[in-house]
């Protein structure tokens, strides 16, 4: 299977192993509605071909394997009031994450540089996830009006203790050990030994390869960082959480804290929401239609627009949210992101 150089998508066979690299570094490799359904399509051909034995994900350029969705998509839909585009674009990410959670080869997420949103998604629900020493893994959504999807909070609320909700309400990214420890990633393997590794796959199997390159990680900061994580996020609300973070006498959770308050509120509240309900889920998928739910709901509120356009479009990163402060975001407004859908629901759990 073979693609033109420029395409966004670049599809390849090398012996046992069929390659998928995302190929828009300049936009460093952000996702668009054609990009998720060259890959899925690559998929399918590739479970059934004898030939292939591994699938491999990788990005073009120097910069990392994915920043996410191009989100301009969900700033003109919002704008516009017909949120169509962006419902059927996640529909089919979110089918392609759980896809590639359950697919039957060796499914090879090679996570160098930034993995970000989308990214997280096509990466880490594989079966063998790889990062590197230039590794920064985020769910950066609460930055933006948003919230973190793409089984983001299936992710985040399975990893240790409060670790994720740390995660998921600054928005923050973590390094190689840091995600091992959450469980965003399974290996840790030197930059420099990518290509040897990649090189190996077209004639070994993919375990025989990551075991020959896998190393200890570099230290990572999550795990000194537990006492006053798990201590201040097990808080009920986003407002005690705040109060524990500006209240626990030592800087760095103090400037958690300041990281929360310059989030959108609403997103903060839901996500929190979210990464509650996804802990009592037994599957991702479950997680899925939730986030669905809680993605179509975000299109109707003035914080996304708003966050891309402080973010992208005009980059002046001051973004106005609306509601400004956590107290004006009420629980009706909550638990309206949690709406069923009816014949639109996602459906996959």
């Amino acid at each position: 299977m073979t693609a033109e150089a420029d395409a966004p998508v670049l599809l390849s066979n090398q012996g046992r192993a069929a390659h998928i690299t995302l190929n828009r570094p300049r936009a460093l490799n952000s996702l668009t509605p054609p990009m998720i359904d060259t890959v899925a399509a690559a998929l399918d051909a590739w479970e059934h071909d004898p030939a292939v034995e591994t699938v491999v994900i990788t990005g073009a350029g120097e910069r990392g394997l994915c920043a996410g969705a191009d989100i301009r998509l969900f700033h003109d839909d919002a704008r516009s009031g017909d949120g169509t585009r962006s419902e059927a674009f996640w529909r089919a990410e979110y089918h392609l994450n759980a896809r590639i959670a359950h697919y039957p080869k060796p499914y090879v997420a090679v996570m160098d540089g930034i993995v970000m949103g989308g990214g997280v998604g096509l990466s880490a629900h594989g079966s063998v996830r790889i990062v590197t020493e230039r590794s920064r893994v985020a769910m950066p959504e609460v930055g933006i009006g948003f919230v973190p999807d793409v089984g983001g909070t299936h992710l985040l609320a399975h990893a240790p203790g409060e670790l994720g909700t740390h995660l998921a309400l600054t928005g923050g990214s973590v390094g190689a050990a840091d995600a091992l420890l959450c469980g965003l990633a399974d290996h840790f393997v030197p930059a420099a030994a990518l290509p040897g590794l990649l090189g190996e796959l077209a004639t070994a199997p993919a375990a025989e390869v990551v075991a020959r390159h896998a190393r200890p990680a570099p230290e990572g900061v999550l795990a000194g960082q537990r006492p006053w994580i798990d201590a201040c996020y097990a808080a009920d609300t986003v407002e005690e959480i705040v109060d524990r973070l500006h209240g626990y006498g030592d800087p760095v959770p103090k400037e958690a804290a300041e990281t929360l308050l310059a989030q959108s509120p609403t997103s903060l509240k839901v996500t929190l929401a979210a990464l509650r309900r996804a802990r009592a889920f037994t599957t991702l998928e479950q997680a899925l239609d939730q986030e669905y739910r809680v993605a179509c709901a975000a299109l109707a509120t003035p914080d996304l627009p708003e966050g891309v356009r402080a973010r992208i479009i005009d980059k002046d990163r001051n973004p106005r949210w609306s509601p400004a402060h956590l107290a004006e975001v009420t629980p009706a407004e909550v638990e309206r992101h949690f709406a069923p859908l009816g014949a639109r629901e996602l459906g996959l759990g």
